[in-house]
């Protein structure tokens, strides 16, 4: 079982290291990149998969009306939200104002397991992955607002 765990952790490095950053951020340590992974592999995988492809049909409800885990590679949406909301869903859970009130989901709240740094380390390998085409309307989409002056 150690031994996987290193050889996932080297496959995780190497994977972190060719990474480059979204076009116009701070880049991200090979560092951050290897824990990011690493949190991911233990607290994301089993549910928004190995691969961050999300279960099946995950914009179908269940029978219980909760929606699937989505996927957080380039398919999914996790790319349309902005940071600050992401790493809100990830440290309290789908609840308002992030969610209506009453909304069922079965996303846990991980503020009590994760650091924020922690936090931001799995989203930041989450975005490691991403395609540079992805990163780029990513960029776009969140680049800061200039006054017309």
């Amino acid at each position: 079982m150690k031994t996987r765990g290193l050889a996932v952790m080297a496959s995780i490095w190497l994977v972190a290291c060719g990474d480059s950053p979204t076009p116009g951020t701070a880049p991200v340590s090979a560092a951050v990149l290897t824990q990011g992974a690493a949190l991911y592999a233990a607290q994301c995988a089993s549910c928004h998969g190995a691969k961050l492809e999300g279960q099946p049909d995950w914009r179908e409800r269940k029978a219980d009306g909760r929606l699937p885990a989505p996927p957080h590679d380039a398919t999914g949406h996790t790319w349309h939200h902005p940071m600050e909301m992401l790493v809100q869903m990830t440290r309290d859970g789908m609840v308002p104002p992030l969610a209506p009130e009453g909304y069922q989901s079965d996303m846990p709240a991980f503020g009590h397991i994760l650091s924020d740094d922690e936090i931001r380390a799995v989203l930041a390998y989450i975005e490691s992955q991403w395609p540079d085409e992805v990163k780029q309307m990513r960029a776009e989409r969140f680049k800061p607002q200039t006054s017309g002056r």
